[in-house]
């Protein structure tokens, strides 16, 4: 169980942990995670920031997605539209989805 000191440091380091994964992923082009790493450093942010809601930080990962894009990516329109599955993991959740 954490205590509110180290759930403010575990915040902090998961800020600037998952601000890298995103520079990388982004703007280089280059990941250096996995997608169930990232995915799961992501959730540990949630969860703590669920537990204590008032340390919730300015530049949180819950409060952004990704980073700006490299200037190679160009921006693509889609027909239909695309949409997100928010980390559907199991079979299920993926029906769920494709019935909604």
């Amino acid at each position: 169980m954490l205590t509110r000191a180290q759930a403010r440091r575990e915040l902090a380091r998961l800020a600037g942990e998952i601000r890298e994964y995103d520079r990388r992923y982004y703007q280089e082009d280059a990941p250096t995670i996995s997608d169930a790493k990232y995915d799961a450093l992501r959730a540990r942010n949630a969860a703590i920031e669920a537990r204590f809601p008032d340390l919730v930080r300015a530049d949180s990962p819950s409060r952004h997605i990704g980073t700006t894009p490299a200037g190679p990516f160009a921006k693509v329109h889609h027909r239909v539209p695309v949409l997100s599955l928010d980390n559907a993991f199991e079979d299920i959740e993926v029906g769920r989805f494709a019935d909604s």
